[in-house]
């Protein structure tokens, strides 16, 4: 069959395009981590996204932390409980891990929830690695049976946020991070005696280090179930006393001397967890509780006056943290104290039937 001269080249660059996109591969394959060997490269993945540093070493002692068989089962609601996880990379052409999803259950998990972390290296964004991975969680939620998919991303990536929304997800909540520039605290602040705060009120001070041992851990352990319950964005349930340990207690930056307890004699009324951030010089307030009966006497200012003295004795040159952005009293106390607003974090849920719709 003969054809004019630009009926021709119109047909030569239609087949060029429909054979092109038929054998065109993929810039990106996705693959189950390969351990210890991925751990370097995934932490320097994560460490484009996440707000303080992790390492390989950190990477591969929380996995030790973690449950090698997962057990899940539908409660008497008809929602998925247990635990159990997935984590899939994407690796590009040249064998680089350029994205990452984790999909879980923790035991304490709300029921029909799974938890999950998706990341995608900024240079390989837009090319559908994304997409891919978020179906790999999902794919496995449905096997599993979850209702629901939750994440966090940052309000200052909008890009993230219209990629979650396209899929089906809705932001929940909106927490806040703030930073307190030590070398800016207000002598006001910083020549207080917290002791003697806590003092007018018929309590004392001391750390972790003061009263080492199982039986501080599990009073502390008690107050921190006890008040956790009350944080507005609070989900699922509270671990139990030996996975808290391992996760909200005994975490990187872990100190016994900078877990701040105020105490009605031999009773934990108030606690503050701050970590040490050796790799960047800081502090982060991991959790600030106090109990309901004591609240409103300045425990919380006097317990996070004593994290500021405890800083500048390390000569670190922060404290960061992150709050609700209901919890009106932690803010107001933060405030108070000099801490400047950052980013923040939106808690974003899609329920799987609106996720399948969006994936098609």
């Amino acid at each position: 069959m003969d054809l004019p001269r630009k009926r021709y080249f119109k047909y030569i660059n239609l087949r060029i395009r429909k054979v092109g996109v038929k054998n065109m591969k993929q810039p990106f394959t996705l693959r189950a981590l390969r351990l210890p060997e991925d751990y370097a490269p995934l932490a320097e993945l994560l460490n484009e996204y996440w707000s303080e540093p992790t390492t390989a070493g950190r990477l591969e002692e929380d996995d030790k932390k973690l449950y090698e068989v997962g057990h899940t089962w539908m409660d008497d609601s008809g929602l998925l409980g247990g635990y159990d996880r997935t984590r899939r990379v994407a690796v590009s052409r040249d064998g680089d891990i350029v994205g990452y999803v984790w999909s879980w259950r923790a035991p304490w998990t709300e029921p029909g929830y799974l938890c999950n972390t998706l990341i995608v290296s900024k240079a390989y964004r837009g090319q559908g690695i994304g997409e891919a991975l978020l179906r790999h969680a999902f794919h496995w939620g449905e096997e599993l049976g979850a209702a629901s998919l939750i994440t966090e991303v940052w309000d200052d990536h909008p890009e993230a946020l219209q990629f979650a929304i396209r899929r089906g997800f809705i932001v929940e909540r909106h927490a806040y991070q703030s930073v307190l520039q030590l070398a800016n605290v207000s002598p006001e602040w910083s020549d207080r005696n917290p002791a003697a705060i806590l003092a007018k009120s018929g309590l004392r001070l001391l750390t972790l280090a003061d009263e080492p041992g199982e039986e501080s851990e599990r009073k502390l352990y008690e107050l921190s179930a006890s008040t956790m319950r009350d944080i507005p964005s609070f989900l699922g349930d509270v671990p139990d006393f030996d996975q808290w340990k391992k996760w909200y207690l005994e975490v990187d930056g872990f100190r016994p001397g900078l877990v701040l307890i105020a105490a009605a004699g031999d009773r934990f009324v108030g606690m503050t967890n701050v970590l040490h951030i050796e790799a960047t010089g800081g502090l982060y307030h991991e959790y600030t509780g106090v109990d309901r009966e004591y609240r409103g006497i300045g425990v919380a200012l006097a317990l996070k006056l004593e994290a500021i003295r405890k800083g500048l004795r390390l000569g670190a040159s922060y404290i960061r943290t992150d709050n609700d952005s209901m919890n009106a009293p932690i803010l107001s106390i933060n405030r108070k104290l000099g801490y400047e607003p950052l980013r923040g974090m939106y808690r974003i849920v899609a329920s799987m039937e609106k996720v399948k719709e969006a994936l098609g």
